[in-house]
């Protein structure tokens, strides 16, 4: 649907990323028809559709030059003036919130900044359809956080159809207008975000791979929210109202890490020792023992700057609002 963005959402290995690049014309379905518009797309016209759209990869590949050259690669190709370069590149390093970096070595950036990069180097292409493969995976939350707002952006202010895929329902729930539910190679429902996710769903449990699940007896606050008793020693707030036996999750980058107990509104401070760390390149996964076993995400300077190991007692600080019903 045009001007809607739309998530292919499902587990790695589903074939998100094979349709992707179906839709943009780099590879031939095995069979199906595609339709642009109502053009049919067959090996005679498959240049129209690659003219249409433009697809940012998972892991992409930039030229050993700066930023700008990066960005300006596509256009110096086309028929555009030196002026007319500048103005789109420009642009769209504000768009993805990275002015000033022009003639920084793209090789040299963050992983998310690279990814905003390459974003950028897709938005100066002025294309009709913007194909995103896990725009956000394994990078900080702060760059999470501006890819999308920057995807939001796009589609509200240039009226731009967008396509992404994704692992994560969290973002699918947040950022998509409708959703695509793909479990191995199958199309298994198409609907609204509302309509996939506002009710129980067997195919969303069927991969979803939550971190932070904690059962409990939940019992009604006088503030109104839901105080669970996971055991003796651990008890969560949330910000629902729902008595009774109940099956929670807090997502690992929803809990903030201190030294030091945070002076904060947040209903949920647990104290907890660090067992395990994980090394995910701009971030890192710490498995924290809190009377249960917490995962949490961090950037590494966060790690580097509040001196973290294994060993580390810590304090873990979410809001109610972070816990979510299964």
């Amino acid at each position: 649907m045009h001007g809607t963005i739309t998530t292919l959402l499902g587990p790695s290995g589903s074939g998100k990323t094979t349709l992707l690049r179906i839709l943009a014309g780099l590879d031939n379905p095995t069979q199906g028809t595609i339709l642009y518009g109502n053009k049919p797309i067959n090996d005679s016209n498959r240049d129209f559709l690659r003219q249409k759209a433009t697809l940012v990869f998972q892991k992409s590949v930039f030229f050993d030059t700066t930023v700008y050259n990066n960005i300006a690669y596509g256009l110096k190709l086309g028929d555009y003036s030196k002026e007319e370069i500048n103005r789109k590149v420009t642009d769209a390093l504000d768009l993805v919130r990275l002015e000033g970096v022009e003639t920084r070595r793209a090789k040299k950036l963050s992983g998310g900044e690279q990814q905003r990069v390459s974003l950028a180097r897709a938005l100066v292409l002025d294309r009709e359809l913007l194909l995103l493969d896990e725009p956000t995976v394994n990078i900080d939350p702060k760059n999470v956080s501006i890819i999308e707002e920057t995807i939001l952006r796009v589609n509200r202010e240039k009226n731009i159809t967008i396509v992404l895929a994704t692992h994560n329902l969290f973002q699918a729930e947040a950022i998509s207008e409708r959703v695509a539910l793909i479990l191995e190679g199958t199309v298994r429902q198409v609907g609204t975000k509302h309509e996939i996710f506002g009710k129980s769903n067997k195919y969303l449990t069927s991969f979803a791979r939550l971190e932070n699940v904690f059962s409990g007896i939940s019992k009604i606050s006088e503030d109104g929210t839901s105080i669970i008793s996971v055991d003796q020693n651990l008890k969560i707030e949330a910000s629902f109202n729902r008595p009774g036996e109940i099956t929670v999750h807090v997502r690992p980058e929803d809990i903030l890490v201190s030294i030091k107990p945070l002076k904060s509104s947040a209903r949920n401070i647990f104290k907890g020792r660090i067992i395990g760390i994980t090394d995910l390149g701009s971030t890192a996964r710490l498995t924290v023992d809190a009377g249960k076993k917490f995962s949490v995400q961090i950037t590494k300077k966060s790690l580097t700057e509040m001196n973290l190991n294994v060993g580390s007692d810590i304090f873990l600080t979410f809001k109610a609002s972070s816990v979510r019903l299964i």
